[in-house]
């Protein structure tokens, strides 16, 4: 079974290719259900068939995991069976027949025009620190990247004097123009902060930690919370936060959706779509408590 389990993580790895982030996601869900199939007593996943996939979704929810955690597990234990079936190591995939629970997508936390304001001032540009958090926080807003995207910019990605940058995620590049004030903090990071580290690990890497290695997710993580606390911003940030701002503020100020699809990279318009209806929600509302005779029954 161990050899099976492999040879779907190295397809995930190298056919596939799906983010490191993706692929731990995957080793987690998969040993979570090895764990099931062991405490079982079955000796392999050959073994399973739709009834073990149901117990195990009754099992999650017993432990307490939320809708969307039991749907996500599902979704990776559906997609090795997949595997498996295709690679012809099993005749029946015993998941083909089994129905996710329906999860309700959660609205995003969206920050103000305001907050966002507040957010992009706190980086005091005097020190190393300060360029670079500046020039990360501007990048952010302006393109709407994922933070996975914004810690591997390399500086060969970003050209400040043109004003876009050369996003990649999954082996597709998309370029995105970047507004003035985005333009020249980057161009002041890299030339007042960037250019006088004494080490730098990754001579192409854009955005580094003061050791002059990569930046972590976790890293930045702290970081935008950091800036929030000093903004006074009570809205609860998340890495995402102001990707999805973004995504709003845009659609609010009357961008093409299918514009804002390809620079945020979906693949399915669908994850663009859900933007739209959180704008209409929000006009809904409005007109709803400002508009005199919306009021009368």
């Amino acid at each position: 079974m161990e050899i099976l389990i492999e040879k779907y993580f190295s397809y995930l790895e190298f056919d596939k290719k799906v983010s490191a982030n993706t692929l731990e996601s995957y080793k987690r869900d998969i040993k979570k259900f090895l764990s099931y199939i062991e405490d079982s007593q079955l000796s392999s996943v050959k073994e399973c068939n739709n009834t073990t996939i149901l117990n195990y979704m009754l099992y999650m929810q017993k432990k307490g995991f939320s809708s969307a955690s039991v749907s996500r597990h599902l979704a990776s234990i559906r997609s090795l069976f997949g595997f498996l079936v295709n690679k012809r190591f099993i005749e029946e995939d015993p998941t083909e027949n089994v129905k996710g629970i329906k999860v309700q997508k959660k609205i995003p936390q969206i920050l103000s025009g305001q907050e966002v304001e507040r957010l992009l001032e706190q980086p005091v540009c005097k020190d190393f620190k300060g360029y670079r958090d500046k020039a990360m926080l501007e990048i952010l807003y302006a393109t709407g990247i994922r933070v996975s995207e914004l810690i591997d910019l390399r500086l060969s990605d970003v050209n400040p004097d043109v004003g876009y940058i050369n996003c990649t995620h999954r082996g597709q590049t998309r370029v995105i123009p970047i507004y003035a004030m985005a333009k020249s903090a980057v161009g002041a990071y890299i030339s007042k902060a960037r250019a006088n580290l004494p080490v730098i690990e990754d001579e192409d890497i854009l955005f580094l930690n003061l050791q002059g290695k990569k930046l972590t997710r976790q890293g930045f993580w702290k970081i935008i919370k950091h800036y929030a606390d000093k903004a006074g911003i009570i809205t609860k940030i998340t890495p995402h936060t102001l990707r999805h701002s973004f995504a709003i503020h845009l659609l609010e100020n009357g961008a093409d959706l299918k514009f804002i699809q390809e620079i945020l990279g979906h693949t399915d318009i669908s994850s663009t779509q859900f933007y739209a209806e959180i704008v209409n929600n929000r006009l809904n509302d409005v007109y709803n408590r400002s508009h005199p005779r919306a009021k009368i029954r």
